[in-house]
C-alpha cells in the first residue's frame, strides 16, 4: 500500500462516514454560534462576536460540505460520463471562500474597530459559560473527524498528519481543520475575556479577535490550495504510479509503458490512461483480452481505479524514421550527363 493516501480501496462508493461526521460537526457549530451571539451582545465581547462568526462560518462550510457529498456521488450519465466526482471540490472550495468571508474578515474588521473605538465590557459570566459548553461540543465533533482521519490513515499506513496534508476527502479534513481551529479560537476568546476583565482594558479583547481572524484566514487558505490542486487535477502518489506500470508490464503481450497518467476524481476514484506499445507479433484479439486482462490486475490491485484507458501505441524506436543507406547522398537536382 503507497504511503500516500489516495482513494481509498477499501471503502465502498459512498461517502457515508464522512457524511455523518459533517452533519456531526454542522449541528454542533449552529448551535455553538447562538450562544456566542448571545453572549457577544451581553457582554460587549469582541472577541465572543468573532467567535460567533466563527460558528456561522462554520455553519455554512458544512452545509456546502454536505451539498458536495451529496452531489459528488451521483453515478455518471450521457452529459457527464467521467461521473460528479469532481464536483465536491467546487463546493469545498466555496466552503473556504465562506470561511474567509464570513470567518476572518469579520473578525479583523470587528479587532480592528474594537482596537481604535473602544466598547464597554458587560458581564462576561455567560460568555465563560458558553465559552465552556462550546469547548465541549467542538471537542466531541473533533473527535469524530479524527477518529475517521485516524481509522483511513492506518488504512494507507500513514501517520495521521501527513493523512490529513495528503488526502483526497476534503471533508474531512475541513471538519478537522475548522474544529481544532474552533478550540484555539474558544482560547483566545476566553483570554481576551480575562485580560479585559482583569486590567479593564479593551487592547485584549481586540487583540484576540484579531488573531481569531488570523487563524480563520490560515485555516481558508490551506483549504483552498487543497481543493484548487484536485480541481487543477492531482496525479496518484509517486509509489502507485510504479505499482500500476508493474502490473501493466505484468501483462504477457505488453512490452512497455510509454506514457502513464493517473488523475484523482474523488476520494474513492481515480482515473488511469496509459500509452502502451504491444509486442508486434500480437495478433488484434490478444491485444483486446491483454487490455481486459490489464485493466482487472489494476481493479484487483486497486479497487479505488474505475477507469482505465489504453492506447496502443509504437514503441519510441519504431515511431521514428528509419536513417538512409550508408553512401546515399541527397540528389543534386540534375544527372551526371546533363
Amino acid at each position: 500500500m503507497p504511503e500516500d493516501p489516495t482513494p481509498d480501496p477499501q471503502a465502498g462508493p459512498g461517502g457515508g462516514e464522512s457524511t455523518f461526521t459533517v452533519i456531526v460537526a454542522a449541528v454542533a457549530n449552529l448551535g455553538i454560534a447562538l450562544a456566542k451571539a448571545v453572549a457577544g451582545v451581553l457582554s460587549g465581547s469582541s472577541a465572543m462576536l468573532s467567535e460567533a462568526a466563527h460558528s456561522v462560518a462554520d455553519t455554512v462550510t458544512e452545509v456546502l460540505l454536505l451539498t458536495a457529498l451529496r452531489r459528488s456521488g451521483k453515478p455518471a450519465d450521457e452529459e457527464h460520463p467521467l461521473g460528479h466526482g469532481p464536483e465536491r471540490y467546487i463546493w469545498a472550495m466555496l466552503a473556504a471562500v465562506a470561511t474567509f468571508v464570513g470567518g476572518s474578515v469579520f473578525s479583523l474588521y470587528d479587532g480592528i474597530r474594537t482596537l481604535v473605538a473602544g466598547e464597554e465590557l458587560g458581564d462576561p459570566l455567560v460568555s465563560y459559560v458558553v465559552l465552556a459548553v462550546a469547548f465541549l461540543l467542538e471537542g466531541y465533533s473533533l473527535r469524530t473527524g479524527v477518529k475517521q482521519a485516524r481509522g483511513e490513515a492506518v488504512r494507507f499506513h500513514a501517520p495521521l498528519r501527513r493523512y490529513l496534508r495528503h488526502t483526497p476527502d476534503t471533508a474531512v479534513k475541513a471538519v478537522v481543520m475548522e474544529d481544532s481551529a474552533a478550540l484555539i479560537g474558544l482560547v483566545l476568546a476566553a483570554g481576551g475575556l480575562l485580560g479585559g476583565q482583569l486590567t479593564g482594558s479593551r487592547v485584549f479583547d481586540g487583540v484576540a479577535s484579531l488573531l481569531i481572524g488570523v487563524l480563520l484566514l490560515y485555516v481558508a487558505w490551506v483549504l483552498g490550495r487543497s481543493n484548487a490542486e484536485l480541481l487543477i487535477g492531482r496525479p496518484l502518489p509517486a509509489p502507485m504510479r510504479q505499482r500500476i506500470r508493474e502490473e501493466l508490464l505484468g501483462v504477457a503481450e505488453i512490452e512497455a509503458v510509454l506514457e502513464l497518467t493517473t488523475l484523482v476524481q474523488g476520494p474513492r476514484e481515480a482515473l488511469v490512461a496509459a500509452k502502451v506499445d504491444f509486442r508486434d507479433v500480437s495478433t488484434a484479439a490478444q491485444i483486446e483480452r491483454a487490455c481486459e486482462r490489464a485493466e482487472r490486475r489494476l481493479r484487483e490491485v486497486f479497487p479505488g481505479v474505475r477507469r482505465v484507458y489504453l492506447d496502443p501505441t509504437p514503441g519510441t524506436a519504431r515511431a521514428k524514421p528509419a536513417p538512409p543507406p550508408r553512401g546515399d547522398t541527397p540528389s543534386s537536382g540534375r544527372s551526371d550527363g546533363g
